[in-house]
């Protein structure tokens, strides 16, 4: 069959929860290196406010998804989970969807202006050319037991101390009304987000008033390495099980700011927050600003058992005008 008679034989319908095996046929571990979120998100994506799931069948068979979520107070929309069966890429089947679900909401909801999205690459790699380079965050991701875990933060902990001559700072746990009011305020929106962007979790958003729901719906832990005019300030998604391992969690933490021993200090704070609630092996990502990157990568060398999963790997966000 030719890609044009496999695109014709294609029929888009929004996705609902008889198909979520169907759909996770078509999600290959390999493309998400053993963390793949679609069996945790699926569930939560189709009761969402303001998300739509499309789905591509082909002979009553789901072959390709794609889902958006309306933010910046219905001007954007934000692309998500976007999967095609193996068998099928390369045949113009995702294309066809993306095609499907930009036309559905140009028709649907006239007012969105823009498509955002974030993808991850290991560089060198260019952006789409449709879509504009918006922010770009670098992306350290570990690997360890969770009972690695604790000497692995206590050991980075007096290696920061020994590196500096002044105390390292002592992060807080923010508050949801203080997490929220320093997220929109001029000196984090100015200083610290990249680009003007809050990201968490590859969810690029505007900070503004209309975000702050969907960012309450994530469950997220806020630390800042102080709570007025901070020189990083990070949110940590609620841990959640993919199929690296059997018993494997992943996490991602998103970190602001440039200051080296703000972000190593707000980084092992968020660490040290969750380390009662884990167990079995953990997967997990901390996005930085690339300038930190390299030293933030230092510091977590260790004899703690703690590996490094990918090597450096940035996230980019990306915008084009709908």
């Amino acid at each position: 069959m030719s890609a044009v008679q496999e695109v014709c034989d294609v029929v888009y319908s929004f996705a609902e929860e008889q198909d979520f095996q169907q759909v996770l046929n078509i999600c290959s571990d390999e493309d998400l290196y053993g963390v793949d979120y679609m069996a945790v998100t699926f569930h939560r994506w189709l009761q969402e406010p303001g998300r739509l799931v499309f789905i591509a069948r082909m002979n009553n068979r789901v072959v390709a998804l794609e889902s958006t979520l309306l933010v910046d107070g219905g001007q954007t929309v934000v692309l998500q989970g976007f999967r095609v069966a193996p068998d099928l890429r390369g045949h113009g089947v995702g294309g066809a969807l993306q095609r499907h679900v930009t036309d559905y909401i140009r028709c649907h909801y006239p007012q969105v202006s823009a498509v955002r999205l974030s993808r991850g690459v290991k560089p060198p790699a260019q952006s789409p050319t449709n879509y504009r380079l918006i922010a770009k965050e670098a992306m350290l991701s570990l690997r360890c037991e969770a009972a690695d875990l604790g000497p692995f933060v206590a050991e980075l902990r007096s290696r920061l101390a020994c590196q500096s001559d002044c105390p390292p700072p002592s992060p807080v746990i923010l508050t949801q009304q203080q997490a929220e009011t320093l997220i929109l305020s001029d000196h984090v929106i100015t200083n610290l987000l990249p680009n003007k962007t809050i990201i968490n979790d590859w969810e690029p958003l505007k900070p503004m008033e209309a975000n702050l729901e969907v960012l309450r719906r994530r469950g997220l832990t806020w630390i800042a390495d102080r709570e007025f005019k901070p020189t990083a300030i990070s949110l940590c998604i609620t841990p959640y099980a993919v199929p690296y391992r059997h018993d494997a969690l992943h996490f991602n933490i998103n970190i602001f700011g440039c200051s080296l021993a703000s972000v190593c200090a707000v980084f092992l704070a968020q660490l040290e927050a969750l380390l009662p609630s884990l167990q079995g092996y953990l997967v997990f990502y901390t996005s930085v600003n690339p300038a930190v990157w390299p030293g933030l990568h230092r510091l977590c060398q260790n004899s703690s058992y703690v590996s490094f999963h990918l090597d450096y790997y940035e996230e980019l966000i990306l915008e084009r005008d709908l």
